[in-house]
């Protein structure tokens, strides 16, 4: 086992990120995902938190400790509240972080040190999660179990042991924590509400990039983050997410993902512009069918519907 020190040290005065924290009656998580980015990052950071309802105390909280945020009195979900979050930035990059997560030493820097290489700002950048339970994406380095609360944290062993696991960059950024300048975030008008409370709005965000022209979707195996998978999800009612990508891209997601993002698979800059274009010929032949499927059961539906209600159309 190695060990893994560092001292915080913010390099300039202006805050560098704008990270986006939409929170939901989660103030235990929210606390350990603050401290961790007030202690382990680099540079100054413009913190700004959603607070949606905050009946367990998080809206006190927020004020308490003075930091800037948006509030509703009921939850709005993921895509408004990164959206009324836009409107409080002040710096040329969003940064969209959930709040069950645990930001490790160094994962802004190495976000931001990617960014510098540049000469444009289209890109969109994800830090690599650590997660408790085993998972099947080639992006995730799991299981890797520190625990699976705020409770059960074991800080002190992640802090000696997170970049111990191997991984390289990866191609296929989408899921938070992800990085982009605003402008693009502009360009695309920002996260889509349609996509309301929030299931399959980062690959449609994703999407809109793609649309847009931008082709550089890394994931940095240096920048990363502890992720607790606290579920708020399991507390709402979720929106056909998946049907509703394929209705609006006419194409599945996982298709997207594998197929033109090429998600999980190491990087290699030399086959950036490349896309699985025999697998998406396929894809793009099944996605036709399953909009067709979908599209007869939500009619067939509808029509049964009509008739026990004696409703003629």
């Amino acid at each position: 086992m190695s060990q893994h020190t560092f001292q915080s040290h913010y390099q300039r005065d202006e805050p560098l990120f704008s990270i986006l924290i939409p929170t939901w009656n989660s103030l235990d998580y929210l606390k350990l995902c603050i401290a961790s980015i007030r202690k382990n990052s680099f540079y100054n950071h413009q913190i700004l938190v959603h607070v949606n309802e905050g009946t367990d105390g998080t809206l006190e909280w927020v004020q308490n400790e003075n930091l800037e945020y948006t509030y509703s009195s009921s939850n709005i979900g993921i895509c408004w509240a990164l959206n009324l979050l836009r409107t409080k930035v002040k710096t040329d990059y969003i940064l969209y972080l959930n709040d069950d997560m645990y930001v490790c030493p160094l994962w802004d820097k190495a976000l931001y040190d990617e960014i510098v290489k540049l000469n444009d700002n289209k890109f969109f950048f994800s830090s690599t999660m650590l997660q408790p339970r085993p998972d099947s994406g080639s992006c995730v380095i799991s299981p890797a179990n520190y625990g699976d609360s705020p409770q059960t944290f074991d800080e002190k062993k992640l802090l000696g042991e997170y970049m111990d696991y191997k991984m390289p960059d990866w191609f296929g950024a989408t899921l938070p924590p992800n990085i982009v300048h605003k402008d693009i975030w502009d360009l695309v008008g920002g996260y889509s509400i349609e996509f309301s409370p929030g299931m399959y709005s980062d690959p449609d965000f994703s999407a809109k990039l793609w649309m847009a022209g931008i082709r550089l979707f890394k994931g940095l195996s240096k920048s990363r983050v502890y992720h607790f998978e606290a579920h708020s999800t399991r507390r709402i009612k979720k929106n056909q997410g998946h049907i509703q990508f394929l209705d609006k891209w006419k194409l599945t997601s996982s298709s997207f993902r594998k197929d033109l993002m090429k998600r999980g698979e190491a990087f290699d800059i030399s086959t950036l512009e490349g896309i699985h274009s025999h697998s998406l010929r396929k894809n793009i032949i099944r996605s036709r069918f399953k909009s067709l499927l979908y599209l007869f059961k939500s009619r067939n539906t509808y029509s049964l519907w009509d008739e026990k209600n004696n409703v003629i159309q």
